[in-house]
This record gives C-alpha cells, structure tokens and sequence, in this order.
C-alpha cells in the first residue's frame, strides 16, 4: 500500500489507466471525501466515504477510456499530508469515439496511506463537449445553483488556493534543488 501523498496519486493514475475502478476506490479512508467545486449540471459536488467514491467511478471505463497520463506534477505544499498535483488525461469517449484530453488539478490529503481528502478542479465544459452532453450542461447552467453551495465552494477555493501559494512561494520539496518538476510515468 502507497504510503506519502505522491506515491499515492502515482498509484491511483496507474489504477485509473488499468481501469481498476474498485482499487481506485480502495485507496480512500473509509470515510474520506471528495469535492468537485467545478462540477455542473448533475454531476456531483461532494462525495463523503469510499462506497460513495466507488458507486461514483462505477462505469468509469463504460463512459471514458482513459489511455495515458504523461506527465504528472506534484508540488509539496507546508503539510506533509497534502500535496497539490497537476495531471493530464489523454484517450477516447465511449459514447461519441472523440478524443479525450482533460487537465486536472488537485489537491490531495492522505493519511496512514489512504486518502482523507481529495479535490479536483477540471473543466465541466470540456467533459460535457467531449461525452457529447455540452448542451445538456449549458442548460442546466442557466439556473445555477444553490446559493449555499456556491458560498461554500467559494470557501473551497480559498483555501486550495492558499495550498497552491505555499507551493508556488518555494514550499516545494521535490526534485534538486527543492523545486517542482515533471514527473514522468514510469519514473
């Protein structure tokens, strides 16, 4: 089992291009969360444990083949627990056979090995173009949503962005010279 934030993510990312969506699963804290602040239309915002990030990647590969991640970035932020990483994904839409390319950003807790805490800023729009759903989403997004939620996104958001200064203002520890760097696959 991956024990440091890095070797965890580099584990969920091989698991993701094997498909092992209930591996996947297995890598959070029973009761570990994910957000979505960017999420829209239907999809979810929140997450709270791991049978309900397993019922969430359940059908993954049916909706997206996920075919390679080239370079991973992973910068260490003041917390020893938690890093923030930058990732590419690269393959094909199920439904529409469309190439697929999404960047991710995300800031990850993990603890005792197991992920306490995972958000995932990606794009609505570009998800929704390449599954062929875009004007599904544009409609849903003409009434918005909760204003509750949206203050609590917003709450979110500051806070990864205070994660994401730290790592910016040279509280990275990877690589010489303690500065981020690509991480190759396989490296």
């Amino acid at each position: 089992m991956p024990r440091t934030p890095e070797e965890t993510i580099r584990r969920l990312l091989d698991l993701l291009l094997a498909k092992d969506m209930d591996a996947i699963a297995d890598l959070w804290a029973e009761q570990g969360t994910s957000e979505f602040p960017f999420a829209a239309g239907d999809a979810p915002r929140r997450l709270a444990g791991r049978d309900a990030v397993r019922d969430y990647l359940a059908g993954y590969p049916e909706r997206m083949d996920v075919r390679e991640i080239p370079v991973v970035t992973v910068h260490h932020t003041q917390r020893p627990d938690t890093i923030v990483v930058e990732f590419t994904a690269h393959g094909y839409t199920v439904r529409t056979g469309e190439p697929y390319r999404m960047d991710y950003i995300s800031v990850i807790t993990v603890q005792d090995g197991l992920i306490t805490h995972y958000r995932d800023y990606w794009s609505p729009l570009a998800a929704a173009s390449a599954t062929g759903t875009l004007p599904e989403l544009l409609g849903s997004l003409r009434s918005g949503g909760p204003p509750d939620e949206r203050r609590a996104g917003h709450r979110r958001h500051r806070e990864d962005r205070q994660c994401a200064g730290e790592a910016a203002a040279g509280q990275r520890r990877t690589g010489p010279g303690g500065r981020s760097q690509p991480l190759r696959r396989g490296s």
